[in-house]
């Protein structure tokens, strides 16, 4: 009988391309550059480990070494890799023309999530339709616990993977962000019976967001929907139940167009 490869764990992860992913997470954590050190360090990993992982990345595209601080950085690659998930993305392709009605409908930015682990991921952003300078944000993450969109998911997943939400890191972004369990799943409650999840400045101070769940056939969610912008916009004194109406229509159009069943909730104001 053959003994078992060493390099391949028990779960069947090959360890060194778990080690060569966690490098690419450690430079994607936003720092622009990193050296092997650094790295190192980040990871849990010797020095030389680093060093040679590094160069077989670089090779492939997929980091880049700076000539002059012998610093590294994502490669290339990872951008092609980016563009073409997006591209086989079912879920973004058929959102964007929703999304793009829903932007000039409520007259606001639009954004479609995914969750990522215990992330939120934007696949797609629809610019507030007027002529105010806008950055383009697909590609970027938030903590499910600090924004709509995130709630919106993880009030509609499944046991397993909501226990592993709770169980992860819940960091404060601002002082508005929930951070306890037992405040997580309040607000969770909510939008199950509400139909949509409110934001106010959890992420971002000043900025709040509206969203609502895009659900495939079981009810379970795919991804979400929603509005962000200044909080005087979105959620003024009087409430904002007709931008809250809007996104859950556009959420249940969206699960419609991919096969989901439709919601039935009540509205409440948010």
């Amino acid at each position: 009988m053959s003994s078992p490869d060493p390099s391949v764990k028990r779960n069947g992860r090959i360890q060194a391309v778990d080690r060569a992913a966690g490098i690419m997470r450690a430079l994607a954590t936003g720092t622009p550059t990193l050296g092997v050190t650094e790295v190192a360090d980040r990871i849990g990993l010797a020095k030389p480990t680093v060093y040679g992982l590094l160069r077989t990345l670089e090779h492939n595209g997929l980091v880049r070494q700076d000539p002059d601080s012998g610093k590294y950085s994502l490669g290339p690659a990872v951008l092609q890799l980016g563009n073409a998930y997006l591209a086989g993305s079912d879920l973004r392709t058929r959102s964007m023309l929703r999304a793009a009605a829903l932007a000039r409908q409520v007259n606001e930015s639009v954004w479609v999530a995914v969750l990522t682990e215990t992330d939120v991921m934007v696949v797609h952003h629809e610019f507030r339709p007027d002529d105010v300078v806008q950055i383009l944000e697909v590609g970027a993450t938030i903590p499910w616990h600090a924004c709509a969109l995130g709630h919106a998911i993880a009030a509609h997943v499944e046991e397993d993977t909501l226990h592993t939400l709770m169980a992860g890191p819940l960091r404060p972004l601002t002082g508005r962000t929930l951070t306890t369990k037992a405040a997580l799943s309040k607000a969770l409650a909510k939008v199950r019976t509400n139909g949509y999840a409110v934001e106010n400045q959890e992420s971002n101070v000043g900025e709040g967001g509206i969203a609502a769940a895009i659900v495939d056939r079981r009810g379970v969610a795919a991804g979400s929907v929603g509005i962000v912008g200044p909080t005087e916009r979105l959620l003024p004194p009087a409430g904002a139940a007709s931008l809250a109406r809007a996104v859950v229509d556009t959420a249940r159009a969206i699960s419609r167009d991919m096969s989901g069943r439709r919601l039935t909730v009540a509205l409440d104001e948010p």
